[in-house]
């Protein structure tokens, strides 16, 4: 049975979408329906008009001509670990209509840790969602955690989308053997194996990695088979950002895939592609890889952005061996004259493993995002045109801003091919991912304009999809995956996890010089039968739940 109480509850309060075009999440064709809330769950449907005579008096009744109605959006990769309770009105998301998130991504997040990982954690990833030092960072575990997003603040508010989490390999790595490089042993695998058991138990759903990232990519693949037969075990799946994106990536892709293959561990690729001009042209090699896979049983689903660039932190361009031991460690090597001169040699002629194995080139790597405000000047751009303007070398731009920064910096890296993002989005296993990092100065567009831009480019402007194999990407197929409780379709008895949007205009607005914009056409956004949007503009309700997994490895609230 799931969890106690893990029912979206139905307190008798009464929404009434009336003559809407419903696509509900499964692929199946649209059809013309009411809908009728009652409190957290969807209560009814039936044809168009059928439904105003069973509305109480005091029934909110929204008109829907033109408009399509269908689950709330699931973002299957979110870096919203953070900014969930620093910014609580999380804009950003509930404006392109996600009701829900998977957080504890790329095997880096806040839990389950103790002290010393916990501010090693917070320095590593303050690129990704900030550090504020006036923070309460009052859990160490996962149930602590989850716990914290379910807490209501002074005003009744919770969090403002639904949220699950993955238990971060490289934090569980980190909390073992701390940052440092070296082959687990034994007992380190057993220990890590018995951490990963508890933070499922606890409510994950499953484990990320990061396996271009210190320490997680210190990690054998020996070492990963042991957590994730863990997690197979419990029902859970194992989401990897691999070992690279670039060079040898179809070798990483393949990796991966063995990995399920002989764990028995579902797989979900996290943002899924093909970067960097060795793999312009290729998707079609990755996606036959999955297709034999798939063909021969293994599970595998995998998500993606709808965008070229990619966004990550100006440290992960080091060579693995430079970032061990944490960011002191990592700074007092940029510092030392000799072991700078091998940082250099690594990251412009031989390729650093932190950048997929690839030869960093400054001219796409975009500063987004800077923790000291006295470097604000370089957000927006490239290393290469820093260089030029300071006529200095461009690599001792790179280091010096890692110094200045305390490797807190984020960046755009422009290094994605528009066939290969069409190519992967037609899958039958993708679902849409956002992988949008909130913070920084210019942070990459996809953070506010993922969904609609689903919508509203690949979907109406190109017709790449259907609309309702559109909203089945980013609803019904990541709700299965998830294995989401009554949640991620239009159903009775369902959540009432709803978007109400014009499918002749809604659009991304955000873009690389403005990207904190909101969508055109999201008119109403419920997460769990409360209005955050109305009418296109935010009420402030912030009505989300932590979704836990249960004994039977389902996903539910509490």
């Amino acid at each position: 049975m799931p969890a106690q109480n893990s029912a979206p509850r139905n307190t008798g309060t009464q929404i009434l979408f009336t003559n809407v075009t419903l696509v509900d999440g499964t692929g199946d064709p649209r059809r013309a329906a009411d809908v009728l809330i009652e409190g957290e769950v969807i209560a009814r449907i039936a044809g168009p008009g059928e439904l105003r005579e069973h509305a109480d008096p005091g029934c909110e009744i929204i008109e829907g001509d033109g408009l399509v109605l269908s689950p709330g959006f699931i973002d299957m990769h979110a870096h919203s670990d953070l900014q969930l309770l620093v910014t609580p009105d999380h804009y950003a998301k509930l404006s392109q209509g996600v009701t829900t998130e998977l957080l504890g991504q790329d095997g880096l997040s806040y839990a389950p840790v103790d002290d010393p990982t916990l501010a090693g954690v917070r320095q590593k990833i303050a690129g990704w969602n900030d550090n504020p030092e006036d923070f309460d960072w009052d859990w160490r575990s996962v149930r602590e955690y989850l716990d914290r997003l379910d807490r209501p603040d002074a005003d009744g508010g919770r969090i403002a989308t639904n949220a699950a989490y993955l238990v971060p390999q490289g934090t569980v790595r980190a909390l073992v053997m701390g940052f440092d490089e070296g082959e687990a042993t034994p007992d380190d695998v057993e220990r890590m194996r018995e951490v990963v058991r508890i933070a499922m138990e606890e409510g994950a759903l499953g484990m990320s990695s990061g396996l271009t990232y210190t320490p997680g990519m210190y990690a054998t693949t020996e070492e990963l088979g042991a957590l994730c037969r863990t997690v197979g075990e419990l029902g859970g799946f194992y989401a990897p950002h691999h070992r690279s994106y670039g060079k040898g990536a179809l070798a990483a892709y393949a990796e991966m895939i063995g990995l399920s293959r002989d764990t028995g561990c579902a797989l979900h690729l996290s943002h899924a592609t093909m970067n960097f001009a060795e793999n312009k042209g290729r998707a079609g090699e990755l996606l036959a890889l999955i297709d034999e896979a798939l063909d021969d049983g293994v599970d595998i689903t995998l998500d993606t952005y709808p965008y070229l660039p990619g966004a990550t932190t100006l440290s992960a361009i080091l060579p693995s061996w430079a970032s061990a031991g944490g960011t002191d460690a990592t700074l007092d090597r940029l510092r030392d004259p000799e072991t700078r001169a091998r940082i250099r040699e690594n990251v412009e002629i031989y390729g650093s493993d932190g950048c997929h194995g690839v030869v960093a080139e400054w001219d796409t790597l975009e500063i987004s995002g800077v923790q000291n405000q006295a470097l604000a000047g370089y957000v927006g751009r490239t290393i290469e045109q820093i260089a030029q303007e300071e006529e200095r070398e461009p690599f001792d731009v790179f280091a010096g801003i890692l110094l200045e920064d305390r490797c807190g910096t984020g960046i755009l890296q422009h290094v994605g091919h528009e066939e290969n993002v069409r190519a992967i989005m037609v899958h039958r296993t993708h679902t849409g991912g956002s992988d949008g990092l909130l913070v920084g100065g210019k942070p990459h567009p996809r953070a506010w304009g993922t969904f609609p831009r689903y919508l509203g480019r690949y979907c109406r402007e190109l017709g790449l999809l259907s609309l309702e194999e559109t909203v089945h990407h980013l609803s019904g197929r990541p709700a299965a995956r998830l294995r989401l409780d009554r949640r991620g379709l239009v159903r009775e008895g369902y959540a009432a996890d709803l978007v109400l949007f014009d499918p002749e205009t809604v659009r991304d607005t955000a873009t690389f010089e403005q990207p904190r914009q909101a969508a055109d056409g999201i008119h109403y956004v419920l997460v769990n039968g409360t209005a955050a949007i109305a009418g296109g503009r935010p009420t402030g309700a912030r009505a989300g739940r932590a979704l836990r997994r249960t004994p039977e490895g389902t996903a539910a609230q509490r």
